[in-house]
């Protein structure tokens, strides 16, 4: 079994991603700053890449901060390449997300994102690169992040969305181990499209929170005012088998 390393894989996907590996019998290293692995600065990079093959990135920067994300994404996606070179990786899996080609880029997360995956593209790395709709894990975020000023109701974009479970995330990353690099971008998807706000409502319904989220045309996205299908996949989408209500469930 091959050796390989989870960049960012004491996070939300990346923990599935590195228990699907060791199920698997692949021996994993998990990477991320609570293991000393810095991905701007490289520090504790390479022995954290020494002897792995296949390389996942699900890192993503602790701030949504435009300037803070591109940053990130410039920086780690270049020392992780550098790094990945030294270390004879031969294949870079990365996780980015439905909606990053699209141009313009409205959203600032979405738009480093890109910049990311041509970094890779220019750098002629082996890589695979997995675009995912939102996940089910953070609807409730969402909602808690939306409060509209001086009132219980949560407002977020009038947009629809095709939510995915991290699960079925991990799932695709993980089974792209044993293949080739495809040097092209898949995008997947949960199997229903609803509105976000139905999408927010009922994650937050789940947890026990009944306030009303509305669609309002001029809430923002991540920092951006977005078209209604902004979100949604492409025709084609690899469509996983979780349904929003069997995971609430």
């Amino acid at each position: 079994m091959a050796r390989i390393t989870v960049i960012g894989g004491t996070g939300l996907i990346g923990r599935k991603v590195v228990a699907r590996l060791r199920t698997a019998g692949h021996d994993v290293r998990a990477a991320s700053p609570s293991t000393g692995v810095d991905l701007v600065t490289g520090a504790g990079l390479d022995a954290a890449l020494a002897g792995s093959s296949v390389v996942i990135d699900v890192s993503k920067p602790r701030t949504y901060d435009p300037d803070a994300v591109w940053r990130h994404f410039d920086l780690a996606t270049r020392t992780l390449v550098a790094a990945e070179a030294r270390a004879g990786v031969i294949h870079h899996v990365a996780l980015s997300a439905v909606g990053t080609e699209r141009v313009p880029q409205p959203i600032p997360f979405y738009r480093a994102k890109a910049h990311g995956e041509a970094i890779l593209r220019e750098e002629s790395a082996p890589f695979s690169v997995v675009r995912a709709t939102q996940f089910f894990e953070f609807g409730a975020q969402i909602g808690a992040q939306a409060r509209a000023g001086g009132t219980d109701a949560a407002r977020v974009a009038d947009a629809d969305v095709q939510p995915i479970a991290g699960d079925d995330v991990a799932a695709v990353l993980a089974g792209l181990v044993d293949q080739s690099p495809t040097r092209d971008a898949a995008e997947i998807a949960g199997p229903e499209v609803m509105t976000l706000a139905d999408f927010v409502s009922r994650c937050l319904a789940a947890t026990g929170d009944a306030r009303p989220v509305l669609a309002d045309p001029e809430a923002q996205y991540f920092g951006a005012l977005i078209d209604r299908s902004e979100l949604l996949p492409a025709e084609g989408a690899w469509l996983a088998p979780t349904r929003l209500a069997d995971w609430l469930g």
